[in-house]
């Protein structure tokens, strides 16, 4: 009983999508880092993309209505530890950022280039030139960078390595 209970939470999560990408859900993204039973309470484990997140009130209330239509009473914790990564963004998830507009994070390694001055060759994903140019280290979130496709002439978010 309590497993099918935390299966029906965990495939209703997975319509739960993230403000800043609504194409994306919160499972896509890996911020569910686990899904239990604690006495008679099912607890969702979330990792916010960032310790500063400011959807993460907004992720949680999500997560907490879409779980309480299967069962409650529900808890969301904040797990900070490990610290969420793209790492966690699946081929198929960054292949569909790339299919809204954004530019997947490259690599698996944090992005330090736009701390460091570096400049980064990302390709646009609109017409794949690596012909661009960052407009700013600092796009719609924090966790984004600002570029222009010098082709195509398309502005678009690249979302950081983390």
């Amino acid at each position: 009983m309590v497993n099918d209970v935390l299966r029906r939470i965990e495939k209703r999560l997975h319509s739960v999508m993230d403000p800043e990408l609504p194409f994306l859900t919160v499972m896509e993204l890996g911020m569910i880092r686990g899904i239990m039973m604690e006495s008679d309470t099912a607890v969702i484990e979330l990792t916010p993309t960032y310790t500063g997140c400011p959807a993460t009130d907004a992720i949680t209330e999500d997560l907490q209505k879409a779980a309480e239509e299967i069962y409650a009473p529900v808890s969301v914790r904040l797990v900070m530890s490990p610290a969420w990564t793209t790492d966690w963004i699946s081929a198929s998830t960054r292949q569909k950022m790339a299919e809204h507009g954004v530019a997947p994070p490259e690599g698996q390694s944090a992005d330090k280039a736009f701390l460091l001055g570096d400049e980064r060759i990302v390709p646009c994903p609109r017409c794949k030139t690596t012909n661009t140019k960052l407009v700013s280290p600092f796009g719609s979130t924090a966790c984004k960078a600002h570029f222009s496709c010098l082709d195509c002439l398309e502005p678009f978010d690249h979302f950081k390595c983390i």
